[in-house]
């Protein structure tokens, strides 16, 4: 392996990282030591590959953003007319439940973007256009929203109802959230 495929590698896994650590913690949350820590490395190799931590943050936010993207398209390959019913049980399922470190960017990073930079914004901007047109781009599936405004409303109801989902105390109120928003995006489907 190159130097340079060795960098790129090592540069990757200081993204992943950063990625994992700001759904979990929240940019104000981690601190260059420790972006580096759960990379493996040092400090001081964190800043050969990045000049700052709010480079790594947007990198991570464009890696985030494209891995958004990929599951979208997973669930297009994997259940062709049925996709889009497929991935709102999922989002309001799996991705309501698991683990912060790995919840979707859309959920998790959207209020660190809305703090952080105008690069930072951008690339989320552009990501969720991206996700948006993928959406839209995808086999026609029962229930998908028609057109861009029905993609950015049907992902904003996702977003926000995992993230009322996770902030409330009771299972049965999450239940809740997730099952009306189930109901609305998806009508009878969602039984």
């Amino acid at each position: 392996m190159s130097r340079t495929e060795q960098k790129a590698m090592t540069r990757q896994r200081i993204v992943e990282a950063a990625g994992r650590l700001f759904r979990r913690n929240g940019y104000g949350g981690i601190g260059v030591d420790g972006l580096a820590k759960e990379a493996g490395m040092t400090s001081g190799a964190f800043y050969v590959h990045f000049d700052s931590k709010g480079a790594a943050f947007r990198d991570a936010v464009d890696h985030g953003m494209a891995d958004v993207k990929a599951g979208v398209q997973h669930f297009q390959r994997e259940h062709g007319q049925a996709w889009w019913p497929e991935f709102v049980r999922f989002y309001l399922g799996a991705k309501r439940t698991c683990d912060l470190s790995e919840s979707c960017s859309l959920q998790s990073l959207s209020p660190e973007v809305a703090r952080s930079d105008e690069p930072a914004r951008a690339a989320f901007e552009a990501g969720l256009r991206d996700v948006a047109a993928t959406i839209l781009a995808g086999p026609k599936s029962p229930e998908l929203p028609r057109d861009l405004d029905a993609a950015c409303a049907a992902l904003a109801s996702l977003v926000g109802a995992v993230t009322l989902a996770r902030a409330v105390g009771s299972n049965a109120m999450a239940d809740q959230i997730s099952a009306a928003t189930g109901r609305v995006l998806l009508g009878a489907r969602w039984a």
